[in-house]
């Protein structure tokens, strides 16, 4: 990578290898179960899913609106560079101008403008520069031509289904990233759909810790306008874990089950591969903008959540036309990109 042994890189070099030196002695520490999970992608998988998912439930019961709030900011810029890294660069789909064109000058023209209309037609743009089954681009793009319209004629309604929608979005697309050999990925996924059930059925609290009560009526009116307080109240607390899985899924699963080598890389290794996928200057803007949001979260934290969100709504249409292209012409992982990484990375 170029610039890796550059002055500004040794630093983070330097931290990098103290964790690797940290996690080689927990994981000597472990064997030989720590060996046995390394060999075995999809036990591994499942077992850091069902650990996060309870993880989320936890938090998300004992302390929904700190969930909301710092979520974001926490894990907001994180999840953005995992979006461009596994939705456009891994599966090389930024190497093709006609998807570049189609799908990248709808998101720009929505995130500059707000239009959600105009950010379907992103899909829609997905589904005309495919490469694929016919039949399958057509179902894509009259679907996303419905919701262009029906976004056009009602986008707060719109964007309400979009915020929920997104979360389930991203555990649908770590279920088609790859074709797996068991059964273990349904532990993760039957855990998240019976922890939603029980927020969405049994009678809890809402958590106030940290929250005013003109904090959780707005929250309560962004994500469950209209609705019962009973009812609002268990929507609110179903999205604040859907999201928190969100991040979990991006930040954690599907980097598992893209990488073509079975065992995990260190940190080293992995920051290296990333770099070399995204380049220094794009993790160099996004480290700018995480400490930013960070500054700004410290003067005036919803505020810094909400401009977050405003700048980052591109990303869930973004995820959207991921699906319609994995849809139309198949897995990443099932196509020629682990043959042209052939050095194991």
């Amino acid at each position: 990578m170029d610039g890796w042994s550059g002055a500004a890189a040794a630093p983070l070099d330097a931290v990098l290898g103290v964790l690797d030196r940290v996690r080689a002695r927990a994981l000597r520490a472990c064997a030989p179960v720590s060996g046995t999970l390394a060999g075995r992608r999809e036990l591994r998988v499942a077992i850091i899913g069902v650990v996060g998912i309870a993880c989320c439930l936890a938090t998300t019961i004992a302390a929904p609106f700190v969930m909301l709030a710092l979520g974001p900011i926490v894990l907001g810029v994180p999840h953005l560079v995992a979006d461009v890294r596994y939705c456009v660069v891994r599966p090389g789909w930024h190497r093709r101008r006609a998807l570049v064109v189609a799908v990248g000058l709808p998101l720009a023209i929505a995130a500059t403008t707000g239009a959600i209309g105009i950010a379907f037609a992103a899909v829609a743009g997905a589904a005309a520069a495919a490469q694929g089954s016919v039949r399958r681009r057509l179902v894509v793009l009259a679907l996303a031509l419905v919701a262009t319209l029906a976004a056009s004629l009602a986008p707060r309604v719109a964007n309400l289904v979009l915020v929920h929608l997104h979360n389930v979005v991203g555990i649908a697309l770590w279920l088609a990233w790859r074709q797996r050999r068991s059964q273990l990925h349904l532990l993760p996924l039957g855990l998240f759909a019976l922890s939603s059930l029980v927020l969405l059925v049994l009678p809890l609290e809402l958590g106030t810790w940290l929250v005013d009560d003109g904090a959780r009526t707005a929250e309560l009116q962004r994500l469950a306008p209209g609705l019962p307080p009973a009812l609002a109240s268990r929507v609110l607390l179903s999205f604040c874990f859907a999201q928190a899985v969100h991040y979990v899924i991006w930040l954690r699963l599907v980097p598992e089950d893209d990488r073509s080598r079975v065992s995990p890389r260190t940190f080293r290794s992995s920051y290296r591969v990333l770099a070399g996928e995204l380049g220094t200057p794009l993790l160099a803007l996004a480290g700018l903008a995480a400490l930013a949001l960070a500054v700004w979260a410290s003067v005036d934290l919803h505020a810094a959540r909400d401009g977050y969100l405003a700048l980052a709504g591109f990303h869930v249409v973004l995820e959207l036309a991921a699906a319609a292209l994995i849809f139309i012409e198949g897995r990443p992982t099932d196509r020629a990109l682990d043959q042209s990484r052939g050095d194991g990375r």
